[in-house]
């Protein structure tokens, strides 16, 4: 049986997913103005997110595993600091690339008049490409395992608390998008 908590990561990162397929189409379109508006909407929706796994998923699952002393079906400690770890340098690139593809846009006259634009138009799209294929692996290390071990490592009452938890910090987004703009900017 699939947890709350997991289940709800699990539908946001089908929505990330969403906004990244309409970003790509904009920026294959060559649209500017669509681009940025869905850059932002994915940069703020994946620090969203990134910020409910650093603020509760992580440290419910590595405090559980470092103070059981009972045995517990999942991960020992180590393998989860570790998972943990190259998740968070995952999450620490996409924000880093996310950031520089944003700053490019802004920059961009609109319409493109140069073929520098058009460059650097170029770029954003190789930025995008290349953090949707990392996103893509990274999504599936999360999927198969950390978000696996909720209902393998914390009792039922550490699973409702954590969904209850998770799901406060992803509505909690920045002001600048409505609940409808979140949910539906698509």
């Amino acid at each position: 049986m699939t947890s709350l908590a997991r289940q709800r990561l699990l539908d946001d990162h089908r929505a990330v997913n969403q906004v990244l397929e309409h970003l790509l189409a904009a920026l294959h379109n060559k649209d500017i103005t669509a681009s940025h508006s869905n850059l932002d909407l994915l940069w703020a929706r994946l620090a969203v997110h990134i910020r409910a796994e650093h603020l509760h998923l992580f440290p419910a699952v590595l405090n559980r595993l470092s103070g059981s002393a009972d045995e517990v079906a999942g991960p020992d400690l180590s393998e989860a600091q570790s998972v943990v770890e190259n998740l968070r340098t995952d999450h620490d690139f996409f924000m880093h690339e996310l950031a520089r593809a944003v700053g490019i846009l802004r920059e961009l006259p609109r319409p493109i008049d140069s073929t520098e634009g058009a460059a650097r138009l170029d770029s954003v799209l190789d930025i995008v490409l290349e953090t949707a294929k990392r996103l893509e692996s990274h999504n599936r290390i999360e999927e198969n395992q950390i978000y696996r071990w909720i209902s393998t490592i914390l009792t039922k009452p550490e699973q409702a608390e954590l969904a209850t938890r998770i799901d406060a910090e992803l509505k909690n987004r920045p002001p600048r998008f409505s609940e409808e703009a979140w949910a539906n900017r698509l």
